[in-house]
């Protein structure tokens, strides 16, 4: 078994577990960005969100829910950061969700992304007619 997150839900890898059931297995990233930060990955091998099923969707994120508030309620966090990569940026092709504690002044800005603006009205409509069209076809 290649896959990393896939040793540690069947218990080939040592993680320190959160969550084991029968949707989820969520564990501490062995990097955390603070203490409490976790991965919560689906059981079944999908690498990106848009493998999960739709039935597979609500218990996935439904554990993503409770997970999150159990990190702030844990970790006394003010609130939190839930982000999830496909493809770009996953080190692990392996869907998972990284639930991290935030506090106000931790440090943690900007480390994603510069935002933009898009250039005028115009071309965030546009924008916004690609993706329903593509919406729309599925």
């Amino acid at each position: 078994m290649s896959c990393l997150f896939c040793q540690a839900v069947a218990g080939e890898l040592a993680v320190h577990r959160v969550l084991d059931d029968e949707a989820v297995c969520a564990f501490l990233d062995h990097r955390p960005l603070f203490p409490g930060h976790l991965l919560v990955v689906p059981r079944r091998h999908v690498a990106t969100l848009t493998d999960l099923t739709a039935e597979e969707t609500g218990p996935y994120f439904e554990r993503v829910r409770r997970l999150t508030a159990a990190v702030e309620a844990g970790m006394a966090a003010a609130g939190s950061f839930v982000a999830v990569n496909n493809r770009i940026s996953q080190s692990v092709p392996h869907l998972h969700v990284h639930v991290v504690p935030r506090n106000p002044k931790d440090g943690l800005r900007g480390f994603f992304w510069p935002r933009g603006r898009y250039a005028d009205d115009a071309e965030a409509a546009a924008a916004a007619a690609r993706v329903r069209a593509a919406l729309d076809s599925r």
